[in-house]
């Protein structure tokens, strides 16, 4: 009966957390490039990102959603949406259920300046998860919406009073 192969050494936990730390990082100079070229500030970016998330799922996002999803006061929500309103990157529009309230939308010029810039980027991880299976693939979308949870939950704790 042939041996079973030995089995590949258990991950230190800590080299998990360095790697994650790298990546952030990297994924972070890579969005500062992107704002840089654009003449964004990193938050303007951080915006986009979180009106880009909430069109994929559905959401609606008023200025104040987004305010409170950035820690921003309100003078400075009104300054970062007039900011990328002004680059034609958000629309304010009225919600027709309630024409009171305002809701964000991304502009398609922001999007194609995105694809333009993190498109190879995107295909390039695509293609690099092509080396793993789809077991894989689900062990590490379990680990990175775990791993998410965990610092927003660490966030929100550090935030409040």
């Amino acid at each position: 009966m042939p041996e079973a192969p030995p089995r590949p050494e258990p991950t230190d936990p800590m080299r998990l957390v360095h790697l994650m730390r790298a990546l952030t990082v990297e994924l972070d100079l890579f969005g500062a490039e992107f704002a840089s070229r654009n003449a964004l500030h990193p938050t303007d970016l951080r915006a986009l990102i979180h009106l880009l998330d909430a069109a994929r799922a559905g959401r609606v996002v008023t200025p104040g959603r987004l305010g409170e999803a950035l820690h921003l006061n309100s003078a400075g929500t009104t300054a970062l949406v007039d900011r990328l309103e002004r680059l034609a990157l958000v629309r304010r529009d009225r919600d027709p259920e309630d024409r009171r309230r305002v809701r964000l939308t991304v502009e398609q010029r922001a999007m194609d300046l995105g694809q333009g810039f993190f498109g190879g980027l995107i295909a390039e991880l695509v293609a690099a998860m092509g080396e793993f299976d789809a077991s894989e693939l689900e062990t590490v979308r379990r680990f990175l919406e775990t791993m998410t949870a965990v610092v927003a939950n660490a966030e929100r704790e550090a935030l409040s009073p």
